[in-house]
């Protein structure tokens, strides 16, 4: 589990190690305001007030900023953390970290496009589902690296022509792009609170759940939710170690079963990771993962050498990583 979300973690040590290794080259607003926190006993203080799940700082950030906080520097945002407190509490209270990232779909398609079909897939820890809809989204491969390919694009759109969705992803090592989308026959998703694309009050918790530098992510969101609201998925409400067997159990016969999950069990105890890792292994399912580092059991020790990146992700197969991947989507490494 990250420091940032280990609720046992002191809460200066959370926020600084967010600070380090999460928001550093990704977000110069949320570094600054986490340094800020860590160094700030009053702040440490304030959020301390909150039970000890609430107090990550992407749930602090979000809950600020859906409740006005502008992006300045860290002394203003404390100011206004201290003035608006009882709102920003009321939030954290109510609402949960479910950043629902469709980006995410361009590292995880070349895996869904290569496994056998046709596909039955759930993700757990759906959010609002929008990673629910890979083959409805078009993706634009950029070829990075030192190879003749360099600066290369592969497009790849949904069967019915372009979407207006484009997913926006650098590829380096032997990535299997995909030359076709999957052929995805049954969609469904487990979430602890499932948020509804056709409600305006979590289209806007899911706006301020992005970071602020990223505006073509607040973009994107905008229109992969029109997209999801033309075809709405069941999302199931419930503990995804309760409702994943039940759920497999529902998937058509003869579609291979694929159970996938991007940023979600770091917020899971140590026990309950072993759990839902021992389900995968028993149950007649592919087991697609997309998490840091240290989180999903026995990944990180099948990689021949630790990432350079502290905040890059693991894409592990049935507990096999093939990739390491941008947090967001933004790109992927192939390992081989």
């Amino acid at each position: 589990m990250r420091a940032s979300t280990d609720p046992s973690v002191p809460t200066a040590e959370r926020y600084r190690a967010f600070a380090r290794v999460e928001a550093r080259g990704m977000s110069a607003s949320y570094e600054r305001w986490a340094a800020g926190v860590a160094a700030d006993p009053a702040t440490v203080a304030l959020i301390d007030q909150l039970p000890a799940v609430k107090r990550q700082p992407n749930l602090v950030f979000s809950a600020a900023r859906l409740n006005g906080a502008a992006v300045r520097e860290y002394p203003e945002f404390a100011a206004w953390l201290r003035e608006h407190w009882s709102l920003v509490v009321a939030t954290c209270l109510t609402h949960a970290t479910q950043t629902n990232e469709p980006g995410r779909c361009a590292v995880l398609l070349p895996v869904l496009a290569a496994l056998a079909g046709p596909l039955a897939i759930i993700e757990v820890g759906a959010s609002a589902g929008l990673c629910l809809h890979p083959d409805r989204y078009s993706y634009r491969y950029r070829l990075a690296g030192d190879s003749e390919s360099a600066g290369d694009e592969r497009m790849v759109h949904p069967a019915d022509g372009p979407s207006p969705v484009v997913l926006d992803c650098a590829v380096t090592g032997p990535v299997p792009l995909p030359e076709r989308m999957p052929d995805i026959v049954w969609r469904a998703g487990i979430d602890l609170h499932p948020l509804d694309v056709h409600s305006d009050a979590d289209v806007a918790w899911l706006d301020a759940l992005i970071w602020p530098e990223h505006d073509d992510r607040r973009s994107r969101l905008r229109a992969a939710v029109a997209v999801a609201r033309q075809e709405p998925v069941e999302i199931v409400s419930g503990d995804l170690v309760d409702q994943i067997e039940a759920l497999v159990s529902r998937a058509p016969a003869g579609a291979t079963v694929v159970v996938f999950h991007t940023a979600v069990l770091a917020y899971l105890s140590e026990q309950d990771r072993n759990r839902f890792a021992e389900q995968m292994i028993r149950l007649p399912v592919r087991w697609l993962s997309n998490e840091g580092q240290s989180v999903v059991p026995g990944v990180l020790e099948r990689l021949a050498e630790a990432p350079a990146e502290a905040s890059a992700f693991i894409l592990a197969l049935d507990g096999d990583p093939i990739a390491l991947t941008q947090p967001h989507g933004r790109s992927v490494h192939w390992l081989g």
